[in-house]
């Protein structure tokens, strides 16, 4: 048994069955701080090709110009390996007079060493942490999905974790007068931090990650290790947890009833698409006809609608001074 499972067993004994969101906040803390997960366990878009990168660096080089040029600092919650910024600030490369201080908001050593092999930045725990001098423009890639939720049953029951045996399983708690779902409190507590940084700095925030926009998730939790659907309450601390993000309750607490500009959700093979992923494909193949056929995988996975290309959304929010980001208009 883990020195986790063993901790968690004596948690519960000492203070009854654990909230969802404990567990899946003890879990994931205990994950991240071991080896690199990324390609072991799951692989993010950044990870599948260098066009993802890129074209959020395009996306970040618009709104700049559009914005008139001004001192941003560039933010990135989550950044995996430093993948994604590194192929975002090879694009922004060709705009000289672009030089913003990075902020990487990381807690995994081991992703830290990795990012660092990648990029020169300021690392930070938390977004709190990060200076709020200047107006930011923050890219979140599969983060709010990893952020722990609650589960409730419309029936004055919460979702917990109990120990059975040698395990782990769920159970019910006491939860009066909640409607059937799921919630994330640390999201919409790291949406709202979000919104308020661009209305008091100004600045914008683009949101990637797979979730939903116009339904309720009953049971959307899910494990993966080694690529595989994995228990959830099995092996803690050994498998990468998430659930479906939603976007509607994200914007609502970041939107500040209007101060913020909210644009999309959108899918991301839409706004891929919008943004000329296509025409870039086009181009690395004809510059590499060995791998034009790996080229054109890593596109369909991106973007194709029975791959990424639906699950996955994206959403940005912007102060109203700044222009409407790009990839959201048909």
């Amino acid at each position: 048994m883990s020195d986790l499972a063993t901790a968690l067993r004596a948690r519960i004994a000492r203070d009854g069955p654990l909230r969802l969101d404990d567990w899946m906040a003890a879990c994931n803390t205990a994950y991240y701080a071991g080896p690199d997960p990324l390609g072991r366990d799951f692989v993010t878009a950044p990870e599948i090709s260098q066009m993802f990168g890129e074209i959020i660096g395009g996306w970040i080089g618009d709104l700049w110009l559009r914005a008139g040029r001004p001192a941003v600092r560039l933010v990135e919650l989550g950044p995996g390996r430093g993948t994604l910024i590194a192929d975002a600030l090879r694009v922004l490369a060709r705009l000289p007079e672009f030089a913003a201080p990075l902020a990487l908001v990381e807690t995994s050593p081991a992703l830290r060493a990795q990012q660092a092999r990648r990029v020169a930045a300021d690392w930070y725990d938390t977004l709190a942490d990060v200076p709020d001098d200047l107006p930011a423009i923050i890219i979140a890639n599969e983060f709010f999905d990893a952020l722990p939720i609650r589960q409730f049953d419309g029936a004055g029951g919460e979702r917990a974790v109990t120990v059975a045996a040698e395990g782990f399983v769920a159970t019910t708690i006491p939860a009066p007068a909640t409607s059937a779902g799921e919630t994330c409190p640390a999201g919409q507590a790291i949406a709202g931090a979000i919104g308020e940084r661009l209305r008091n700095r100004g600045g914008a925030a683009l949101i990637i990650d797979y979730g939903y926009a116009d339904a309720v998730a009953g049971d959307s939790l899910q494990a993966l290790r080694n690529h595989a659907v994995a228990d959830p309450f099995a092996a803690p601390g050994d498998s990468d947890l998430t659930a479906h993000v939603d976007f509607t309750a994200l914007a609502r607490v970041a939107g500040f009833a209007g101060a913020i500009r909210v644009s999309g959700p959108v899918p991301q093979g839409v706004w891929l698409a919008r943004l000329g992923i296509e025409a870039r494909a086009a181009d690395l193949q004809a510059g590499n006809r060995a791998a034009a056929a790996g080229i054109a995988a890593a596109l369909v996975r991106l973007t194709a609608p029975a791959q990424m290309g639906n699950l996955f959304k994206v959403m940005a929010l912007s102060a109203p001074q700044w222009p409407q980001p790009a990839g959201f208009d048909a």
